[in-house]
């Protein structure tokens, strides 16, 4: 490593006792005096650099530069009588002016809220007090990737989607804006943290199915994040599908990263084709994100999932057996993870083995004993640095683009803290459990955990040789009430009762998102929550395939459709 160049220490406020309290953190006790005058010197010149770059004028790449719309940008924030789910964030109706497709054919999209949409503020579900200027969000200079290139298809954005605070929740009930509700039934939770994206697709679903009355405007397709489970676990509870994509086939630029290796963006709809043309859409490198491998397609060498899963279908009809070619594997332990409710568990079971049978398929139980680990592995290969990215809105250390808008006040404060606590206390554990490793964590841990991920993503890949999905229970249980933040006796609930409801909810999820698997969230069945034994509520059931093979998913679950049709076909003319 060269040194650029040396700063005579004009205007800096780094003085020697602050460079010695920085040898005490590194437990540098004793420090020569000469030593000391040479180390602070070159932290000035450290600081000169920064400065300079401080100082300097940002750049945006063109193309990354609010695509051009039949209207002007903007925003609003709709009444309550027009967001009875509160799904919506902000809303607006931005059409490009000349789409190079139609592929989505001004159909009506959601995009979550921490999703760069430019011209929109960019909450990230927190109060504006966090961020720097506090009295109002940052507006998005850039359009994310993705939001560009579906305007470039034809769709229409309607607005930003209520997200989880951080988007550090599975439940639905820290966003600043007050808690999102599940359309099947008010006050229990949608999932998190894509919330309101899961919301407002569902909710536009079942209205058209007369299920359901909503005041609100909905839309047909939405757009979510995945670090844990936080498209699928919405996608189970409101009872529609989610697809988390392979790591690295759908960029990432533009969006808030939790943690590098585990971001992903990802399709909500009620329909299997919505999902394929939607992939379609966003997938393909981009020249930004470092999340892309060598295996990422050329955005013109996309698969034409629409087109593969229309070629399924006709297929599927063409034959007796259409799923005789489909080996099924039911993950063993996956039903055994602690939290998995026993309706759901049954449903999950009886129906994938029931379906999948009733077109041909061959259904074989598969044990992969380390998917027990998965979470633990998970938890310790991101959490020692989840807050450089998600708190302090670091970059990775590989180049990459990291929106200049979205930063919230660092370092926090005793403000953040009082209003992280009140709101979600997930965050200010992500912030503590860096400290904490930071200070007494055996050195190398979390790269053992990165090694550790290899060994699952291995576990996974070796079962897949055997057969071509895994299905597991997705969200362990239905929809549940939103817990009571006001606690025993008006007093506020505690951190633990907080975050306790939430414990275990995506084991079954987030090691998926370490490894890089495709995974999706099929509907599959209904069951009901207590003192609500008339509102039939959605179980979800999660299908994983081989990394790169994501159409294989959404073609295992046009089977999975066929065969609920055939099965319930036999079983009524049978009576």
């Amino acid at each position: 490593m060269s040194i650029v160049s040396i700063s005579d220490g004009v205007g800096s406020n780094i003085r020697e006792k602050d460079l010695r309290a920085f040898a005490a953190q590194l437990h540098v006790e004793t420090l020569d005096d000469k030593d000391a005058e040479d180390y602070l010197t070159l932290l000035r010149s450290l600081e000169a650099v920064l400065r300079s770059i401080d100082n300097a004028p940002d750049y945006i790449p063109p193309d990354l530069l609010p695509q051009k719309t039949l209207e002007d940008r903007t925003f609003w924030k709709p009444a309550s009588k027009d967001n009875p789910f509160n799904g919506w964030s902000h809303q607006c109706d931005i059409r490009a002016v000349a789409p190079v497709s139609k592929l989505l054919g001004r159909r009506t999209l959601a995009i979550k809220d921490n999703i760069s949409v430019a011209g929109l503020p960019t909450t990230l579900g927190l109060p504006q007090s966090l961020f720097p200027q506090g009295n109002g969000y940052p507006i998005s200079p850039v359009d994310a990737v993705v939001v560009s290139r579906i305007l470039g298809a034809g769709g229409t954005i309607k607005g930003t989607s209520t997200c989880e605070s951080f988007c550090a929740s599975p439940l639905s009930f820290t966003s600043a804006t007050g808690p999102v509700h599940n359309p099947h039934l008010h006050n229990h939770t949608a999932g998190g943290s894509s919330s309101g994206s899961a919301v407002l697709v569902a909710a536009h679903h079942l209205t058209s199915r007369g299920a359901v009355s909503s005041s609100g405007q909905t839309v047909e397709l939405a757009i979510g994040t995945d670090q844990a489970g936080s498209v699928r676990i919405p996608a189970s509870y409101n009872g529609i599908y989610g697809l988390k994509p392979t790591f690295g086939l759908v960029p990432y630029t533009g969006a808030g990263s939790m943690s590098p290796m585990i971001d992903h963006l990802g399709p909500l709809a009620a329909e299997l084709e919505d999902i394929a043309v939607l992939l379609e859409v966003m997938a393909g490198y981009d020249g930004y994100d470092p999340r892309m491998t060598p295996e990422t397609p050329l955005a013109h060498q996309v698969k034409p999932y629409q087109e593969l899963l229309l070629q399924a279908r006709q297929e599927i009809h063409s034959t007796s057996k259409p799923g005789h070619k489909l080996r099924v594997g039911l993950l063993k332990e996956s039903f055994n993870v602690p939290g998995v409710a026993a309706d759901v568990r049954d449903i999950v079971y009886q129906t994938a083995t029931r379906y999948f049978e009733a077109v041909g398929a061959c259904v074989v139980e598969v044990s992969i004993p380390m998917h027990q680990q998965g979470p633990a592995i998970w938890t310790a290969a991101t959490r020692p640095s989840m807050s450089s990215y998600l708190c302090q809105g670091n970059p990775s250390g590989h180049l990459s683009f990291l929106s200049p808008h979205a930063q919230i006040q660092w370092p926090p404060s005793q403000e953040t803290y009082d209003t992280l606590t009140c709101t979600n206390p997930a965050v200010v554990n992500i912030m503590l459990s860096e400290k904490l490793v930071q200070g007494s964590s055996k050195a190398g841990l979390e790269a053992k955990a990165h090694r550790m991920v290899f060994a699952l993503r291995a576990a996974y890949d070796s079962a897949l040789e055997n057969v071509d999905i895994l299905v597991t229970p997705c969200a362990p249980s239905v929809a549940m009430p939103h817990p009571d933040l006001n606690g025993l006796d008006g007093r506020p609930a505690s951190v633990l009762d907080r975050l306790g409801v939430a414990v275990g909810l995506t084991s079954n999820t987030c090691p998926f998102n370490v490894t890089g698997h495709p995974a999706l969230n099929v509907p599959c069945g209904f069951s009901t929550a207590e003192g609500h034994p008339d509102v039939p509520l959605p179980v979800g059931m999660q299908i994983v395939t081989r990394r790169w093979a994501d159409e294989r998913l959404i073609e295992a679950a046009a089977l999975f459709e066929l065969g609920r049709q055939l099965f319930h076909t036999a079983v009524d003319s049978s009576k």
